[in-house]
């Protein structure tokens, strides 16, 4: 008997230990479970600064405060050598390859507007005929994101967490919204100027805007931005500028000279009605202002399932367009931005949480210096007649092959053919594609050519050769492309643009901050599609489905 209640103690003792044991494991995973949601952040905030050129964060780095610019490169990791690695370097391009990790080869945004060779007609990257806009009466703000053909990292989170983290896109731009958020967002706003002077949507998303939506749309806040703009501070101090007055900026209608004070309430009418707040600092405040709202109103980051925030600030891009990479306006609307970007991360400190949200910053292109001031300076730079081009071209196709219309349409750098043309008078594609590379390479100002042959046929790894195929679809891009010469742009002789390979169009910022990011720098070559691919790493998250970019490891704690 003594043996028996011995051992029925020991079978006791076991099944205690037994359940000690495994309540111990349940335990212990269900706390792993806890601290592997919580060790992500709750909420990814991705900025792109439109036309932001690296050199603006050195050049104008004695006019930043503390808060904005200089306390994410010192708080966070920065990387000097970024670049965009494929042409051409367009906005909607930029925000699809920023957010989906690959170049327009796989996402296919090949421009913010191309030709659609089985439509024939010009199509807008983010058009969509089968939504209507809401929060506005216009019939032009039917926009999605479907020509996009890839996720972003965005659209992995929301499908990662089951749907439940949010993505919200916010842009003066309807495609700096649209692009980054992805296909699986929650909402994407954008600001329709005009008479209007809202923030809209489209169906795609919604039927209704939101009652926060509504309410910051009644509250005064956007009218109250038609006021005078002025330097923020002695234009003189904005030595890192050229002077104010000069030849090679556009300005406002019904204003005589490019120069500061601008009183938009008086220019508004002539320029677009709320529009001219796109292309004043005043259009990147409000973003903020927005963008703010969005944080309380969409209750982002407030719990365990990762938001993602995509804030694309536009205005740079426009008073870039307007007044050249080397105004004083473009100095004040850097200066200003610094001030809105230490705003923004003050909210996300007090609604999120210091140490709860991770911040990316980066541009969606660059801009060259107005070519007639650098030929003032002895640089060579110059201007590129398009429409004279198309002409000679198709002059010289028909003088050769004894056929006219063979050129439906020339650009982004690209010319199309009429296939049904071809195939009806049974011309030899190959030797068309390759007899027009070789005219066009002798056409003053062209500096390199390439076929679609090329493209298709050989895999290049360095130099424009590369950059153009990493730009090029297969499906959607043209038949021959060219390249103009260094600082050769199409475009008003006043104010500036992008779209190039050269490093002034390639170069961009790219900064990361808050939780999971280590302090420091680095000066080695990486490329904007690497970011998707990062905050992917950060958040475990499987890969955007088109991603060709590689985890910045050094980047991550």
């Amino acid at each position: 008997m003594l043996l028996l209640h011995i051992q029925i103690q020991i079978k006791g003792m076991l099944r205690i230990a037994f359940l000690i044991l495994t309540v111990g494991f349940i335990f212990k995973g269900h706390t792993q479970a806890v601290l592997s949601k919580n060790d992500r952040p709750k909420l990814v905030v991705g900025i792109v600064v439109d036309q932001m050129r690296y050199d603006y964060l050195t050049r104008f780095d004695t006019s930043f405060g503390s808060g904005g610019f200089k306390r994410i490169s010192k708080e966070g990791f920065q990387y000097k050598n970024a670049h965009f690695n494929y042409i051409p370097t367009y906005t909607g391009p930029g925000h699809a390859s920023v957010y989906t990790g690959t170049t327009p080869f796989n996402h296919g945004i090949i421009a913010n507007n191309w030709y659609d060779k089985t439509a024939k007609t010009k199509v807008y990257c983010v058009e969509d005929t089968l939504v209507n806009a809401v929060g506005s009466t216009s019939k032009f703000d039917k926009m999605s994101p479907r020509r996009m053909k890839t996720t972003s990292f965005a659209d992995q989170n929301r499908m990662h967490t089951q749907m439940r983290g949010k993505t919200i896109g916010i842009s003066l731009k309807d495609r700096g919204a649209i692009l980054p958020a992805g296909h699986t967002a929650n909402a994407a706003y954008w600001f329709r100027g005009r008479d209007e002077g809202q923030w809209i949507t489209s169906s795609y998303y919604m039927d209704i805007l939101p009652q926060w939506v509504q309410k910051f749309n009644a509250s005064g806040t956007i009218k109250s931005y038609l006021k005078t703009w002025d330097t923020m501070v002695d234009s003189e101090q904005y030595s890192a500028s050229g002077i104010d007055e000069n030849m090679y900026e556009a300005g406002f209608k019904g204003k005589e000279k490019a120069v500061f004070p601008y009183e938009l309430a008086a220019l508004a009418e002539e320029n677009g009605g709320f529009d001219i707040l796109k292309a004043t600092p005043y259009g990147n405040s409000l973003t903020t202002d927005f963008a703010i709202a969005a944080l309380e109103g969409e209750g982002l980051g407030l719990d365990n399932d990762t938001d993602v925030l995509a804030v694309s600030f536009s205005s740079t891009d426009y008073i870039g367009h307007n007044f050249g990479v080397n105004s004083k306006e473009v100095q004040d609307a850097y200066v200003r931005l610094d001030k809105d970007l230490e705003r923004l991360l003050i909210a996300l400190d007090k609604k999120v949480g210091v140490g709860n949200y991770t911040v990316f910053l980066t541009a969606d292109h660059g801009a060259v210096n107005v070519p007639a001031y650098l030929n003032a300076l002895k640089i060579p730079a110059g201007y590129f007649d398009l429409m004279q081009f198309s002409e000679q071209l198709n002059a010289q196709l028909t003088e050769k092959y004894g056929v006219q219309g063979l050129v439906e349409s020339v650009s982004n750098g690209q010319i199309f053919f009429n296939y049904a043309l071809v195939k009806e008078k049974e011309l030899n594609h190959s030797h068309l594609q390759k007899y027009t590379a070789e005219y066009i390479l002798a056409y003053p100002k062209v500096d390199k050519a390439y076929t679609r042959n090329q493209m298709l046929g050989s895999t290049y790894q360095f130099g424009v050769p590369a950059l153009l195929q990493k730009g090029f679809n297969q499906k959607r891009s043209g038949d021959v492309l060219f390249v103009l010469d260094p600082a050769t742009i199409t475009y008003s002789k006043k104010g500036s643009t992008h779209g190039s390979g050269s490093s002034y169009d390639t170069h961009a910022p790219l900064l990361f901050f808050g939780k999971g990011i280590q302090k420091g720098s680095s000066v080695e070559k990486v490329f904007i599609t690497d970011i998707a691919p990062t905050i992917s790493s950060l958040l475990r998250i499987e890969f955007p489905n088109g991603t060709t970019g590689t985890v910045l490891k050094e980047v991550l704690k």
